[in-house]
């Protein structure tokens, strides 16, 4: 136990390696609402959060689970289910912008993240993100998928992406 009384102990999240309060206090500044993605093997989920004082409010959520209802029969742990999760809630937000939160999780060039983010500018929600870091549309589309087992992943992909749009 320390004896000095000028130590601090750091808040549990940051201890836990959950938080980073540094990038979260940028991110509030913003006075934007910030697009939460976190992926999985089996799922992409997303959702915008709302800075409230007695705790964050998430608003619009959605997860590649919902897309069956939209007529995606594939699996939904790939790179075009999570561009229509993202088209999906950009679908539904009624937001112009905001901001991308990726917490303490390490990013990859062109990954289901940024499919994610591309799915949300393409349906009207800006995002900020570098060009860069986008999956080609070859890949959006789930041509590399098609060419690898013998379905019709792209057919249902355009048929998907036109069922959200006629919700919206």
């Amino acid at each position: 136990m320390a004896e000095n009384s000028n130590y601090q102990v750091p808040h549990k999240r940051r201890r836990k390696q959950q938080t980073n309060y540094q990038r979260r206090r940028k991110l509030l500044k913003s006075d934007n609402p910030r697009v939460v993605v976190r992926t999985s093997n089996k799922h992409t989920k997303a959702h915008l959060s709302y800075y409230q004082t007695e705790g964050d409010e998430n608003r619009y959520f959605v997860s590649t689970e919902e897309l069956e209802k939209y007529g995606w029969e594939h699996h939904t742990g790939n790179l075009p289910a999570a561009y229509l999760a993202g088209y999906l809630l950009g679908a539904r937000a009624d937001e112009d912008r905001a901001v991308l939160d990726i917490g303490l999780r390490q990013t990859k060039k062109g990954g289901r993240m940024f499919a994610a983010v591309k799915g949300m500018n393409d349906a009207g929600l800006d995002v900020p993100v570098g060009e860069k870091a986008l999956p080609p549309e070859e890949r959006i589309r789930g041509e590399h998928i098609e060419e690898m087992k013998d379905i019709e992943l792209v057919e249902n992909f355009e048929e998907v992406k036109e069922n959200i749009e006629k919700e919206a």
